[in-house]
């Protein structure tokens, strides 16, 4: 969570160098390190409470919609990589760690059973295309999920899993 300046500008050098942006280029017509830079802007005055929320907050959900994401403030970890613009849809009250990669068509969602039971996904996770995870599930740091996987049940960390539903198809520690 962004509480300083500091902490707002680390968070943007994690996504910049995740996001492997360089350059005038990269800075000006890079749609997704435009939506995280206003991402964690809308996070900085949230968090402080400051009247410039009400403008980011606006611009959030208009570059938000403009590219298919459904990205709450306050549930990703610095070092964000998203891959590709496209459908990624992820819970208010889900937790992300840092350094995680998320592919489109992904939804990190409650179970409908209890709307306050959502994931929380530990540090250096790559999320596949298609993945759904839901429910009160805990992917512990280093933990790749295989493209179009259900998760609905925890799993540790450093695991390759995969399947509908998901299970364990590799503990070799990730290679980053």
């Amino acid at each position: 969570m962004i509480k300083s300046k500091s902490d707002y500008l680390y968070f943007l050098k994690k996504d910049k160098e995740s996001l492997k942006v360089s350059g005038l280029k990269s800075y000006l017509f890079n749609d997704i390190w435009k939506f995280q830079r206003i991402l964690r802007k809308h996070e900085y005055y949230a968090n402080r409470n400051s009247i410039f929320k009400h403008w980011y907050a606006y611009k959030h959900k208009k570059i938000g919609r403009l590219l298919g994401f459904t990205i709450p403030i306050n549930t990703c970890g610095a070092g964000l990589s998203i891959a590709h613009i496209g459908t990624i849809v992820i819970n208010g009250d889900a937790r992300i760690g840092e350094n995680c990669r998320i592919h489109v068509c992904v939804n990190i969602g409650a179970s409908a059973q209890n709307s306050n039971a959502v994931p929380v996904i530990g540090d250096n996770c790559y999320i596949g295309p298609g993945a759904k995870l839901y429910g009160g599930i805990t992917l512990g740091d280093n933990v790749a999920i295989g493209a179009n996987s259900v998760v609905n049940k925890s799993f540790e960390g450093d695991c390759v899993i995969a399947g509908v539903p998901a299970k364990v198809i590799s503990n070799n520690k990730l290679i980053r």
